[in-house]
């Protein structure tokens, strides 16, 4: 494919609107938010960062590059069990296998895909990216926007926060994601590793929640 080809296949895969139902997954956010952990968007932009440099965004990262420099459906199986064993609570493995059996599914339109059924989502897109030959950085870079605008559009739903202060936190994510993504495509599974510690505690909280707007 064309550079082109490409940057409008990655905007449509992980475009809001790609039927996985990323909007109803707060990844533990909304659990921080109800217990005042993250009330602005200074917090907020503060706790992404953390995520992507040192929790789960960088550990999908490196489970993403992986699954894409996968030899064959052996090791791209490896991958998917590893990452689904890495789920810190039960609400997180809800979220990332209901939302890469889902874009899996809707991925057909593609054509056929190199793997399927409830599959942890970095290791879905990563596979399908690779298999349809586009760039690692890239598509990294276009993984890691996609999950930091979903936590921003949950802060602007539930804290509430105005539209153009979360647009100012993506626009402050920029290095973050463009750092991360660069490392990520040299990582190997070695580089595995997770440091966010409250983020993983408010998912696991978020499961006794009396009054919940999302799923995780």
């Amino acid at each position: 494919m064309t550079t082109e080809a490409q940057l409008l296949r990655l905007l449509t895969w992980l475009s809001p609107a790609f039927p996985v139902g990323a909007f109803g997954y707060s990844h533990g956010l909304e659990t921080a938010i109800r217990e005042g952990a993250v009330t602005d968007a200074g917090a907020l932009s503060a706790w992404i960062a953390g995520l992507v440099e040192y929790g789960s965004g960088w550990t999908d990262a490196v489970l993403f590059k992986a699954a894409h420099e996968a030899a064959d459906k052996a090791a791209l199986f490896d991958v998917a069990e590893l990452a689904e064993a890495l789920a810190p609570s039960l609400e997180r493995r809800r979220e990332s296998l209901g939302q890469g059996a889902a874009f899996l599914i809707a991925a057909r339109a593609w054509g056929p895909q190199p793997l399927g059924g409830a599959v942890a989502y970095p290791v879905a897109v990563g596979a399908v990216c690779g298999a349809a030959h586009i760039g690692l950085e890239a598509a990294l870079t276009a993984w890691l926007h996609a999950f930091a605008a979903n936590l921003v559009s949950v802060a602007v739903r539930a804290i509430p926060m105005g539209q153009t202060d979360g647009v100012a936190v993506v626009a402050e994510l920029e290095p973050i994601i463009l750092g991360a993504a660069a490392r990520a495509a040299m990582s190997s599974l070695d580089d595995l590793g997770s440091a966010a510690i409250l983020s993983d505690i408010a998912a696991m909280r978020h499961e006794t929640l009396d009054v919940r707007l999302f799923i995780s």
